[in-house]
């Protein structure tokens, strides 16, 4: 699939528990209680959200993103609630390497229930059998446990040490690597 077909055409993709879907300003209270939680931002290479206004001016970068065809970034929603309780998406892709990065930010009110690890496979697996991709990474800071503990639960493995990889406000922070490839996904999703 092509780069301007994944972001034009950017799927729902349904889970047990999750809707994957578009952003939209409906969104907008209910990404400002997750993103202006300091916890949930201290992994994140984002600032605490402290306004309204501030989340309001993400959603509406989202939104031109999608206008432009150029984000391919899914709102997890929560079947039950209608509520959207976090974001996962393709943080890099290069199309003719056939490689993608994902990143992802929950609401701390989910942590430890197996809420990312479940959309996780879902994008995992629609970058495998939908964009065609060969290898799709995550990368975490080495303080979050968290997040590395889902990059092993939809089977990615451990590639190593990325000393001072990414300033993060002002600091540089190590980064732990993981990866899976096409031929390992389907053994573990």
């Amino acid at each position: 699939m092509k780069m301007e077909d994944v972001y034009s055409k950017l799927p729902i993709l349904e889970t047990d528990r999750l809707i994957l879907r578009k952003i939209s300003l409906d969104d907008l209270y209910d990404m400002h209680t997750y993103c202006s939680n300091e916890e949930v931002a201290r992994y994140c290479t984002w600032n605490k959200h402290e306004s309204l206004a501030d989340t309001e001016e993400f959603v509406r970068f989202i939104l031109n993103k999608y206008e432009l065809d150029q984000y391919a970034l899914w709102g997890i929603e929560n079947k039950e609630t209608g509520t959207l309780i976090g974001t996962i998406d393709f943080v890099h892709w290069q199309p003719k390497q056939q490689i993608a990065e994902i990143g992802y930010a929950i609401s701390q009110a989910y942590w430890g229930r197996g809420i990312v690890t479940e959309a996780a496979k879902a994008v995992i697996t629609f970058g495998f059998e939908v964009m065609d991709l060969v290898r799709i990474q995550a990368k975490c800071l080495i303080e979050n446990v968290g997040s590395a503990r889902v990059m092993e639960k939809v089977g990615m493995s451990y590639e190593g040490l990325i000393r001072k990889g990414l300033l993060i406000k002002g600091t540089h922070h190590d980064l732990k690597s993981y990866s899976i490839l096409r031929e390992e996904y389907k053994q573990v999703i």
